[in-house]
């Protein structure tokens, strides 16, 4: 079985999915500011991460889907919300598509779109160095919360990172989210959807969100969080937990 652990007991039944750098740890700073009487939230750890570090795959976002959809079978739960971080959003997206109707809300916050990201050649380098160098993992942390935060801090989470992820495994993802490529299988899903963008976020931006989840899926809403980057979850937990909570409690 997939690695995970499951949050509370609640009837609303929620998938989450963590992002490219660390596991599902990283939403830990959360959990108290969550009501475990409404939610029950399962956070999967992709195969190379965490828990699921000993289990080896092909390391894509179609694998991610499949072993969600497993997860939510194995859990017995019938339909599920998703919550998708960075890469996580673009594995909601995924998983939505390979579990059609079974999904009934969509929370994707800094979201990767369905289409990938595109990469001038110093970027895609940059990101490419961070499977093995430390260096490159802090920096690409620090751009992406607004170089304002403190780097004891992004420091922390680089390590973090780096002891929770397979080298092996955190490359071959970085090709998968980057590329993309299932934007027109994912074109058209109807799930309610929020998308939570950080003001800080110098990666994900209102105007990619505007040219992606905005045009391709008809329910979706936009939410700008002020005081953070591409970390809600680590950078303003309480409120992040509170749009998780008024979100999935209206299912």
């Amino acid at each position: 079985m997939i690695g995970h652990t499951v949050f509370g007991r609640g009837p609303a039944k929620v998938i989450v999915l963590h992002g490219w750098f660390g596991d599902s740890s990283v939403f830990d700073p959360m959990l108290p500011a969550l009501d475990g009487d409404a939610l029950s939230m399962a956070f999967l750890d992709y195969r190379g991460y965490g828990r699921s570090r000993h289990i080896a795959g092909e390391y894509s976002l179609a694998e991610i889907a499949r072993d969600a959809v497993e997860l939510a079978g194995t859990l017995g739960w019938e339909r599920f919300g998703l919550l998708g971080h960075s890469m996580g959003g673009a594995a909601a997206l995924r998983t939505a598509v390979e579990a059609g109707e079974r999904v009934t809300r969509i929370l994707a916050a800094t979201p990767v779109p369905a289409s990938g990201v595109p990469f001038d050649a110093g970027a895609r380098q940059l990101f490419e160095s961070a499977a093995e160098q430390f260096d490159s993992r802090q920096a690409i942390i620090d751009f992406s919360t607004g170089n304002r935060l403190s780097g004891s801090w992004s420091r922390r989470m680089a390590e973090l990172s780096m002891a929770q992820s397979d080298k092996t495994a955190f490359a071959a993802y970085f090709r998968s989210w980057s590329a993309g490529g299932f934007a027109d299988k994912a074109r058209g899903l109807d799930q309610p959807m929020l998308v939570c963008i950080g003001a800080h976020d110098t990666a994900i931006t209102r105007e990619a969100m505007q040219a992606t989840y905005l045009a391709d899926y008809p329910r979706c809403e936009l939410k700008t969080i002020a005081n953070s980057g591409h970390y809600p979850m680590q950078e303003v937990p309480v409120w992040f937990a509170t749009e998780i909570q008024s979100f999935f409690s209206e299912i």
